[in-house]
């Protein structure tokens, strides 16, 4: 079993999860530890705005961004990352924290600076103690490095193919294959 965490790294599909809602995923892992691990799906839009979850005063910013589905788990638990040049104690990665307080998150919206960002998402994915863990010897996940530019990329819909490509030309059959492959 691996004992290294995959904390501040990304999980792709790696094409074994055709007909899941993990079908070409692309996953921040936010903790990993022996009792489990916790992660956000960046790249499936829920269809909706933080604004059409979210009661109370938040700013036009915030209301109007784009809800992301983080994952099958508790779809009614909105995380959120944030990065800020500002940002003291990253809890994710070096410039990114996550975090769960909605009145936090409606304190952005006043504590705006040029350099910040926000991802809000409804659910999570999680694993239990060792999941992870043997889903990553059973070779059911691709791995790279996270970074800001990946988590805040401005089209979420081509991150998959764009993670899979910057990975190396061995990759690019993977990228380029047809969403169905029984349509190939």
């Amino acid at each position: 079993m691996s004992k290294k965490s995959l904390r501040g790294k990304v999980l792709l599909d790696g094409g074994n999860l055709v007909g899941s809602c993990f079908h070409r995923a692309v996953i921040l892992i936010c903790e990993h530890s022996p009792e489990g691990a916790f992660g956000l799906v960046l790249n499936q839009r829920e269809g909706r705005v933080v604004g059409d979850v979210l009661a109370g005063e938040l700013s036009e910013r915030l209301r109007t961004a784009t809800l992301f589905n983080g994952g099958p788990v508790d779809p009614s638990a909105l995380t959120y990352l944030l990065t800020d040049a500002l940002l003291l104690n990253p809890n994710v990665m070096p410039g990114l924290s996550r975090g769960h307080s909605l009145e936090e998150l409606a304190d952005l919206g006043t504590s705006w600076s040029p350099s910040q960002q926000v991802k809000v998402f409804a659910g999570y994915t999680g694993w239990s103690a060792g999941q992870l863990d043997q889903e990553m010897i059973r070779e059911t996940w691709l791995t790279h490095p996270a970074s800001l530019d990946l988590v805040f990329h401005p089209e979420p819909d081509r991150l998959w193919r764009q993670v899979l490509l910057a990975k190396g030309p061995h990759y690019r059959l993977l990228a380029d294959s047809p969403e169905d492959p029984g349509r190939n």
